[in-house]
């Protein structure tokens, strides 16, 4: 879920801390992308007649394309992706894992009337919500990119809280993710819809912390206390208090305790043994990996590798994944030029990245990649 209704928040009261960009743009940047919801978006995405893609054996496929392809387009356009994997979940994060259990159970039942009925649209969306990242498909996943020659990071815990750590130490630009939490989580720079289909053509957001701390006119503290009052993963809310009324109370009193001294818990119920403070510290203080024990290298990619894995094992057309490896190498090359900033040292954060210029944006339109479904298996 990340943070409910942040993205509209900050479009309302912090619109300078975020814009849109083209892929272009982040030519040379290394960047750490959240590999559990990009594989949810695959699994989502990548599909035929409604259904996920799979090999002869039955065996689900989807996000072997969508990670594939869509990596290719990254390293294409300049991009040194790393992606990291979630670890255990927190035991804060227990209660919403449930509800999305109990979620699950119910669209299940649904799914089941709409075939009854024959409602393909309600098929679709009803299947779509059944769709949840396995280990099988995380564990395939990490074969790929290690085929391809692309790094990736087995966080402790939360992904995202992992991926702000590698944004602070400096060992890449942005965290890319769809969940807003990133930034509770004090990343740098968060982007969005980084990963997603190039057909739908979605523009990069791209979201800079301390310039939403300083528009917002927050601390760091108290924009964690914000996202607890908005609605993260890890504690229920307040209900009653939207968006609007969270910030003109953080804004006023500072701090969640002295909020709860002040409002009417008659209007604005607390809920019963409420853990914001234990949802604090897990923003404030989050497991994350060791980042001085991480050592990110693009390496050349395992032809023959990918072809014993993808063609022999998951059944793609082997004319593809060749061709996605020649990709992989010319882009390989594209991307040992430097981008003109990394030669200075940018002190400061937003008001250094105003100042610099755009990279102009190049007028041609990429070809669409093929579709996937059966095209993707062998001999079609």
């Amino acid at each position: 879920m990340g943070i409910h209704g942040l993205t509209k928040l900050i479009a309302d009261v912090a619109p300078g801390a975020m814009k849109e960009n083209d892929i272009k743009s982040y030519f040379g940047r290394k960047i750490a992308i959240d590999a559990s919801m990009s594989i949810y978006q695959f699994l989502i995405a990548v599909r035929q007649d409604g259904n996920t893609l799979t090999s002869e054996d039955g065996e689900t496929t989807s996000h072997l394309v969508g990670l594939f392809y869509r990596t290719i387009r990254m390293m294409e356009n300049g991009i040194k992706p790393v992606y990291v994997f979630d670890g255990k979940p927190p035991q804060l994060k227990s209660g919403e894992l449930a509800k999305r259990a109990e979620r699950r159970v119910e669209a299940e039942k649904q799914l089941v009337a709409a075939e009854e009925a024959g409602e393909v649209e309600n098929v679709e969306k009803f299947s779509k919500r059944l769709v949840r990242v396995t280990r099988q498909h995380n564990d395939e996943c990490k074969r790929l990119l290690r085929l391809m020659g692309v790094p990736y990071v087995e966080a402790p815990c939360e992904a995202e809280a992992s991926c702000a750590a590698l944004v602070k130490a400096g060992k890449v630009f942005a965290t890319a993710t769809e969940d807003m939490d990133g930034l509770t989580f004090g990343t740098g720079v968060l982007l969005r819809h980084l990963t997603a289909s190039e057909a739908k053509k979605l523009p990069i957001q791209e979201f800079h912390f301390t310039k939403l701390l300083e528009e917002i006119k927050l601390s760091h503290d108290e924009f964690i206390d914000l996202c607890i009052l908005l609605g993260c993963d890890y504690c229920e809310t307040i209900r009653g208090i939207g968006p609007k009324r969270a910030i003109e109370l953080v804004r006023q009193y500072k701090r969640i305790e002295a909020i709860l001294q002040h409002i009417d818990t008659k209007k604005y119920p607390v809920p019963d043994n409420w853990l914001y403070q234990e949802a604090r510290q897990l923003f404030l203080k989050p497991e994350v990996v060791d980042t001085e024990e991480v050592d990110l290298k693009w390496n050349e990619p395992d032809e023959e590798g990918l072809v014993a894995f993808m063609v022999q094992e998951k059944q793609f057309n082997e004319d593809r994944i060749r061709n996605g490896v020649k990709k992989l190498l010319k882009s390989k090359q594209g991307t040992t030029q430097v981008r003109m900033d990394d030669f200075f040292k940018i002190t400061g954060s937003i008001t250094s990245a105003k100042r610099k210029q755009p990279e102009p944006k190049g007028s041609a339109k990429k070809k669409s990649k093929p579709a996937a479904g059966g095209k993707f298996k062998k001999g079609k």
